[in-house]
This record gives structure tokens, C-alpha cells and sequence, in this order.
């Protein structure tokens, strides 16, 4: 019958056995750890009385690893690496503390809860400040070094931040809406939205006359304008909300430029923000457009 008592492996003895494995040798092993190798296969043999099976067996000059051993060895890296890291992180004077991350509105409710909830799980004696406003003053802000880490949209030709993602501007409105053929075209923006200079350039460049009849508090109660189908908006693609439906081709409205997702840190940001700006770049790296486009939409 199986034992159902608990125990505990000693992390300690678990290392020396890992180092054995990778280093082939127990002699090797010893001068990597800075035991006796008298000691180093004392914690082997405790080890194998635990488990109650052999886990290393001596071939010539070298020694191989028995089944039982060879998975072990997988655990056994893993629990040290967790080990390894809770220590660290537990532990060091550059991970505790805050570091604040500025990020716009339209872009706060795609990645950027799991890259809060990955920071926080690894960096638990860490808090950020998040504040959430358009690209324009997250620049003020981070130049005035009130804001560590921050992400912004921008057109790809214009901005010098690191470029996380990159995605055309499109029109956008709401569901079997036609407003886009009303003249003068209603826009949804407030003025210090970074996308609207390019659309009413882009529409005053081919003789569109438009207007913006309405306004609110943010962006989140801006859009529902166009989730309505009262007005229409350009945008990166794939960060719009899932309500919006793109304005047909046959519309004839203006093409638009290629924009980025861009992130930016303060040149004596604290090791921290460092860290954080990692999680970020990650996310963006792994989810890549296709997956990106599901998460936004």
C-alpha cells in the first residue's frame, strides 16, 4: 500500500545529487559544492535511503544514473531553481520596494493584468503604483521622473522607445452602424488623444468634414459613443473594444499610418523597474500579433 505520510527532502542533500548528474563525478561534484567528497556521498546514500532505491551507480571512472535516479534528476532541478529564486527575491534590498508603471487607457485592460499579477507573484515584497492617463503626459511624466516604467502608442516613425508591438490604424464604429456616411463625420476623441491629429489630418487631406459632438470624463465612457454606433473612432487595430466593428472599405475612408505599443524607462530607473520592464517585453514577445489580437478584441 502507498505510504501517505508526508516528508520533506532536504534541499541541501538534493543539490550535491543534481550537481553528481551534471557534473558526472562525485569528485567533481565535491569541488563544485566545497564538501568532502566522503560527505558528498554520505547525502547521496541518505538520499537513496529516502526513496529507498539506488539513484546513481558507478560505471568505470564516471557514474550514470539508475530509472529512479534519472527522475529524480527533473524534480530535483526544478525544486532547487524554485528554491533558488524564492531565496533571491525574498531576500535582496533591489527587489522590495515601489515602482510605477504609467500606461494608457486603451491599452490597460489587455496584457497588462497578467503582467501585474507575474510581477507581483514573483516579486511579493514589491508594489506598483499604476497610473493610467494618454501617451502625451505619460512622457511628461516619465521626463520629470515621477513614472519608472511606461508604455505608449505611437506612430512607428515618430517615436524612440523600444517597440513591443506594432499594428495599422483603422476606423472603427459600432455594429450595423452607417454613421461613417454622415457629414459632417462625428468623431469620438478627447483633444489630447494621440490617434486624433492623424485621423482628422488624414480625413482634412481628402475633404472630409467632420466634427466631435461629444465628450466625457475618459476614454472607457468616450467609447461607448462608438459603441453605439453614434460616432466613429480610429485606433490601433486590436486594441479596440470587442463591440467595435471596422468601417467597410467601401466607406472611402482615408488609410491611416502604422502605429506601435513602445515602452520607455527612465535612464536611473531602480533595479525594480528594470525587472518590470522585463515582465512587460516578455509578454508582448510570447503572446505575439495573433494572440495579441484575441486578447484585445
Amino acid at each position: 500500500m502507498p505510504c501517505n505520510t508526508i516528508r520533506n527532502l532536504d534541499i541541501s542533500v538534493l543539490r550535491s545529487f543534481v550537481t553528481i548528474a551534471e557534473l558526472g563525478g562525485i569528485t567533481r561534484a565535491a569541488d563544485k559544492l566545497n564538501l568532502t567528497q566522503s560527505a558528498v556521498s554520505m547525502q547521496v546514500k541518505r538520499l537513496e535511503a529516502v526513496f529507498d532505491h539506488p539513484l546513481i551507480e558507478r560505471r568505470g571512472r564516471g557514474i550514470c544514473l539508475t530509472r529512479e535516479g534519472e527522475q529524480l534528476l527533473s524534480y530535483g532541478r526544478r525544486i532547487i531553481k524554485l528554491n533558488d529564486e524564492a531565496w533571491q527575491r525574498m531576500t535582496h534590498e533591489d527587489f522590495q520596494g515601489q515602482v510605477s508603471l504609467g500606461v494608457p487607457e486603451d491599452l490597460i485592460g489587455a496584457l497588462i493584468p497578467t503582467i501585474m499579477r507575474d510581477f507581483g507573484t514573483a516579486y511579493p515584497m514589491a508594489s506598483i503604483h499604476l497610473a493610467t492617463t494618454g501617451t502625451r503626459k505619460l512622457k511628461v511624466q516619465l521626463n520629470e521622473k515621477t513614472l519608472d516604467v511606461i508604455l505608449t502608442t505611437e506612430a512607428l516613425d515618430e517615436a524612440t522607445g523600444e517597440c513591443l508591438y506594432k499594428a495599422p490604424m483603422r476606423w472603427f464604429t459600432g455594429a450595423d452602424s452607417q454613421i461613417y456616411a454622415k457629414r459632417p463625420l462625428p468623431l469620438a476623441y478627447h483633444l489630447g488623444c494621440i490617434f486624433m491629429p492623424y485621423a482628422v489630418h488624414a480625413l482634412d487631406s481628402v475633404g472630409i468634414t467632420w466634427q466631435r459632438p461629444y465628450d466625457a470624463d475618459d476614454w472607457r465612457d468616450l467609447s461607448t459613443f462608438v459603441s453605439a454606433g453614434l460616432a466613429v473612432q480610429a485606433t490601433m487595430a486590436n486594441i479596440r473594444k470587442h463591440d467595435w466593428h471596422e468601417v467597410p472599405s467601401h466607406a472611402d475612408l482615408p488609410s491611416l499610418p502604422d502605429f506601435g505599443v513602445f515602452m520607455y524607462i527612465r535612464e536611473d530607473a531602480p533595479e525594480l523597474a528594470l525587472q518590470l520592464a522585463g515582465f512587460i517585453r516578455d509578454e508582448y514577445y510570447m503572446l505575439g500579433p495573433q494572440k495579441l489580437k484575441a486578447v484585445m478584441a
